[in-house]
């Protein structure tokens, strides 16, 4: 049974309900969780602010010290790490560590904690009056993290929250949740205080205890734009700060002079990795002009037919299964909307059967040609191994598509021109642009967040934003009285 983690401890729940983890590619039960109660969530919460003003009053440097050993424990187990996230979220183990890295690199961001906590400082801003910021932490923080990134999502989070002097509450994913446990063991290894963190497993009933409970002071969730949307108004309602980034539906545009080659590698490592249950992955390729999409068409189809599908942990495998068997009939049932709305289905990944994993997961990689915009395999987020292909006529038609999607995650067009990449940057309504880049997820010391429905709040994760979330800003004003007069004044200060 997969525990809770209270106060530095391992804590099996006494609900009594419990619900299994399965390996996506056998379809084997390979575990049971615990689901908490919502009194196990108070329990939590409690003791993170017990444990609150002892670690806020502890050094930056005491706590970036802490990261500096969290961050080298993460190197020497990042394999560990990896084959836990191939094992219950199924994507290949090369995949896996990739995550891990990505998550590792926040924590090499906050071992910068002192800088990142200096203030500003003012000195005679009147007679004998000094002005300084400070940001201060805020209390209770809480995450709700999703399971296509069970060790990444999570260190976008708690390392932030936790050296800018916060203590944590992390609720991840119920589908693949032993990578948190072994991350958050690391942690407590390299001498995080009790209490500091803490991880409460559950559903629904967990997050909402969470979203309600009234020393929580902030909460983070990665997710889906219905949930992100349902945390989002709790939350606020309730008081907390929010950041809820949901879902997505990210397009890449194919400029006619695209080196064609680097766009369709492009299109295939961000389109089929990890299955496409990415938040980032391309899933509409925006080819200008006919002769650019029927080139683009040609080259993509045996690409797409030749993907590797397997197990995550067999070395050959390109794309593994996806997460539940409820995914793969919502990715099937809307491969078949876009063949009922007339879409042309190029390459068709219903039907695959592997010899020995025939009860897993798996989808084939799936290609759309002449999709449209009102087509539900368009509008909706498919999360899934789908990649439709919508021509358009010119570059406006392109950039009026993408502003006009109810999603602004990420975006990227590929072109040799600096006009179009530059028009492209300053016009397109998305969060993260890349120009001959994929996968425009920001480096650690940058933010990464969408626009309009793929983001409810007023901060971004991780770098910079991530700081500001987690701190609340004071100022300071002050005067020793050496050499004033003393006497009211009435009027506003100048």
């Amino acid at each position: 049974m997969i525990p809770n983690l209270i106060g530095g401890q391992r804590v099996e729940t006494s609900s009594g309900h419990s619900q299994p983890v399965y390996n996506p590619a056998t379809g084997e039960v390979i575990d049971q969780l615990g689901l908490s109660t919502a009194e196990e969530v108070a329990a939590a919460v409690e003791v993170a602010a017990e444990a609150f003003p002892a670690w806020a009053a502890t050094p930056p440097l005491k706590r970036a010290a802490i990261m500096f050993r969290f961050n080298e424990l993460l190197i020497k187990h990042a394999d560990d790490v990896a084959r836990e996230i191939t094992r219950e979220h199924g994507k290949t183990h090369d995949d896996a560590l990739g995550e891990v890295q990505r998550g590792r690199e926040v924590v090499e961001f906050v071992c910068g904690i002192p800088h990142l906590l200096k203030g500003e400082f003012s000195r005679n801003v009147g007679p004998n009056i000094d002005c300084w910021s400070d940001r201060q932490a805020l209390g209770v923080c809480a995450g709700i993290t999703p399971f296509n990134f069970p060790a990444m999502v999570p260190l976008w989070m708690y390392p932030v929250a936790i050296a800018c002097g916060n203590t944590f509450v992390l609720k991840p994913s119920e589908r693949d949740p032993s990578a948190v446990m072994m991350v958050a063991d690391l942690l407590h290894q390299a001498g995080l205080p009790p209490g500091v963190l803490n991880v409460v497993q559950g559903g629904k009933e967990t997050v909402d205890a969470l979203l309600d409970h009234p020393k929580v002071q902030a909460i983070s969730f990665v997710g889906s734009t219905p949930i992100a949307e349902y945390v989002y108004n709790r939350g606020t309602q309730a008081g907390k700060r929010v950041q809820a980034l949901g879902g997505a539906k990210n397009h890449m545009v194919i400029m006619p002079d695209a080196d064609m080659d680097q766009a369709v590698d492009a299109l295939m490592g961000a389109g089929f990795g990890s299955a496409g249950e990415r938040c980032m992955a391309i899933s509409v390729a925006v080819p200008v002009g006919e002769e650019t999409a029927d080139r683009l068409v040609a080259a993509l189809r045996p690409r797409v037919e030749a993907l590797r599908i397997g197990p995550g942990d067999d070395p050959d495998t390109e794309m593994g299964p996806v997460i539940t068997a409820a995914a793969k009939e919502k990715i099937t049932g809307l491969i078949d909307s876009g063949v009922d709305a007339g879409a042309e289905l190029v390459v068709d990944g219903r039907n695959i059967s592997l010899q020995g994993y025939e009860n897993g997961y798996f989808v084939g990689g799936s290609l759309f040609d002449k999709v449209t915009t009102d087509m539900q395999i368009y509008k909706e987020e498919i999360f899934g191994p789908v990649l439709a292909v919508v021509r358009a006529k010119h570059y406006e038609e392109a950039v009026k598509m993408i502003n006009d999607h109810e999603y602004g995650n990420g975006t990227a067009i590929f072109t040799r021109d600096g006009d179009a990449a530059r028009s492209f940057t300053d016009s397109i309504q998305v969060g993260m642009v890349g120009v001959n880049v994929p996968i425009p997820v920001p480096v650690a010391y940058h933010s990464f967040g969408g626009w309009k429905r793929s983001l409810f709040g007023d901060h971004s994760i991780y770098g910079p934003e991530g700081v500001h979330f987690y701190t609340r800003l004071k100022t300071v004003t002050s005067r020793w009285p050496t050499g004033i007069k003393s006497g009211a004044v009435f009027t506003f200060p100048t």
